[in-house]
């Protein structure tokens, strides 16, 4: 099973029982934020003055992590920006990128003319296990500082994706100081990541105004 962090985040979107990601469209923002923060938590990207910045150029060994990395190092937005450039560029770079390493099968199937993707994980049940360790994080009671980077970014874009397999809507509000300070966790690591990722619902929702669903 995968390691990387965008790899865990696709996989807690993913339905095990529909056999498909809950949303694609929505998936497609929370593994862009992923990367970037995959890419801030090690070293690679910085955030000033409202940018962000390429601060270790790549190439990192990962294909995903580096196409990004080289898109921020030719242009200059801010987290929120990035967060929903090229969405399914990435989408499609992170399932090309899992099957290449034998977590899931991707097949192009046609519809109504349209090409669509057929998603399949190889093995459901470590997916649910991983969707049930992140559960256990956000439920744990030891301080937010003290959980890695990646493991709070992991519950906190499970959050602002309202990944019901990780956050309930009863968690969402119960829980609601816990995913406040897993998602300020990001902000230590650069500053703006955390505050962008907090505010991803609303990025999703006034996006998906003009796009659709998933």
């Amino acid at each position: 099973m995968t390691q990387t962090l965008y790899g865990r985040v696709y996989l807690t979107a993913y339905d095990t029982a529909a056999h498909g990601l809950y949303d694609r469209t929505r998936t497609g923002f929370l593994l862009r934020a992923a990367v970037l923060a995959e890419l801030a938590i090690r070293g690679n990207l910085v955030g000033s003055g409202g940018d962000v910045s390429v601060a270790t150029p790549g190439p990192t060994g990962d294909p995903v992590l580096d196409l990004t990395l080289s898109h921020v190092a030719s242009d200059r937005r801010g987290w929120k920006s990035w967060i929903k450039h090229d969405r399914n560029e990435t989408l499609h770079a992170v399932e090309d990128r899992l099957a290449a390493q034998g977590v899931l099968t991707v097949a192009e199937k046609k519809s109504f003319g349209r090409s669509r993707r057929e998603v399949t994980v190889r093995d459901a049940s470590a997916v649910t296990s991983l969707q049930a360790t992140a559960a256990g994080l956000l439920h744990g009671t030891g301080p937010a500082a003290r959980i890695a980077p990646d493991d709070a970014a992991l519950v906190a874009l499970a959050a602002a994706g309202g990944i019901r397999s990780v956050v309930s809507r009863s968690d969402a509000h119960a829980r609601k100081d816990r995913i406040e300070e897993l998602t300020g966790r990001l902000d230590a690591v650069a500053p703006g990541l955390g505050k962008a990722v907090g505010g991803l619902g609303m990025t999703m929702v006034a996006a998906r105004g003009g796009l659709g669903g998933g």
